[in-house]
């Protein structure tokens, strides 16, 4: 067995959704005060060595400002280009709270706090500031997560190296908590029926405006459920479902194809089952809709 970190639903579960939602208030952020970019990348925060950012906001008054998900500090930080530092700790005791106080803090520094309130891509999903309900943030639970992100991440950086053509960063999106890498391509793709659960038809139709192949980890979050590593392809051509891919299944409910963490962890070489189970379902999912593999494609270079 690798020494990965074990991750619970039981034990983890409360620590993972807190961490969801203060992710999505940083990502509504950027969607209220930032120009929009295609397939909506801007939003999406950015992994680091402590966790996870926004890009730089403008604040309308020539600073910048970010905001960091610190699995370190167990806060939310804010850095400003004036120079100024100033953090609100995760363990708020409800949603609500850190809401109110992340609010707070950016009023206070003259920087823009205004943003959507309701969460997205969660059922019935409560208003931050009405969700008053006590909130246990384990900071043992964090540091599992912060661990596994960091054992996964140069996987997925190897994996993204490997392709030539249009692809996105290796980025946490915060409306369904997951980590992902996407490649495209180059077609265009027809529109996306959208339906996605507390998602605008809109946003997921720019999103999958083209041909798209995504690999990802989605560790849970607001939604209680095990982690598992995921891919899968839109338009998705036929055959794909019955294809052969290494260690993986496909599942029916999520329309993709999924392997549990606890199966990779439990491996003597973790990162390597991992990037065999996401080359395989982008080599099914390529071939059977022919994309022009020899174009898109590099071998990376050292390390």
């Amino acid at each position: 067995m690798s020494d990965w970190p074990e991750l619970s639903v039981e034990r983890d579960h409360e620590t993972l959704a807190v961490l969801h939602l203060a992710a999505q208030m940083l990502g509504k952020m950027r969607v209220a005060h930032a120009p929009w970019m295609n397939h909506g990348w801007h939003v999406a925060l950015q992994p680091n060595a402590r966790g996870f950012s926004t890009l730089p906001t403008g604040s309308g008054d020539g600073r910048s400002f970010t905001l960091t998900l610190d699995l370190y500090r167990h806060a939310i930080v804010l850095w400003v280009s004036d120079g100024s530092r100033e953090e609100v700790p995760l363990n708020a005791g409800s949603i609500a709270a850190l809401h109110r106080r992340l609010i707070a803090m950016l009023d206070d520094h003259g920087l823009p706090s205004d943003f959507n309130g309701t969460p997205n891509e969660i059922e019935d999903a409560i208003a931050f500031s009405k969700d008053n309900a006590a909130r246990d943030y384990n900071r043992d639970s964090a540091g599992r997560v912060r661990e596994v992100f960091g054992a996964i991440l140069p996987a997925f950086a190897r994996f993204r190296a490997g392709f030539a053509g249009k692809a996105s960063p290796v980025q946490l999106w915060w409306g369904s908590f997951d980590l992902a890498v996407s490649r495209f391509s180059g077609r265009k793709a027809p529109p996306h029926p959208g339906g996605l659960p507390g998602l605008p038809d809109r946003i997921t139709r720019e999103a999958y405006s083209h041909e798209v192949a995504s690999a990802g980890f989605w560790v849970g979050g607001a939604t209680p459920t095990e982690p598992f590593f995921y891919s899968y392809i839109y338009p998705e051509p036929d055959g794909y479902r019955t294809a052969k891919v290494a260690h993986g299944r496909y599942d029916e409910g999520y329309g993709e194809y999924v392997l549990p963490y606890a199966d990779v962890r439990r491996s003597d070489a973790p990162a390597a089952m991992m990037l065999d189970f996401f080359r395989s379902a982008y080599d099914a999912g390529a071939n059977l809709a022919k994309w022009d593999r020899t174009a898109l494609e590099r071998e990376p270079l050292a390390p």
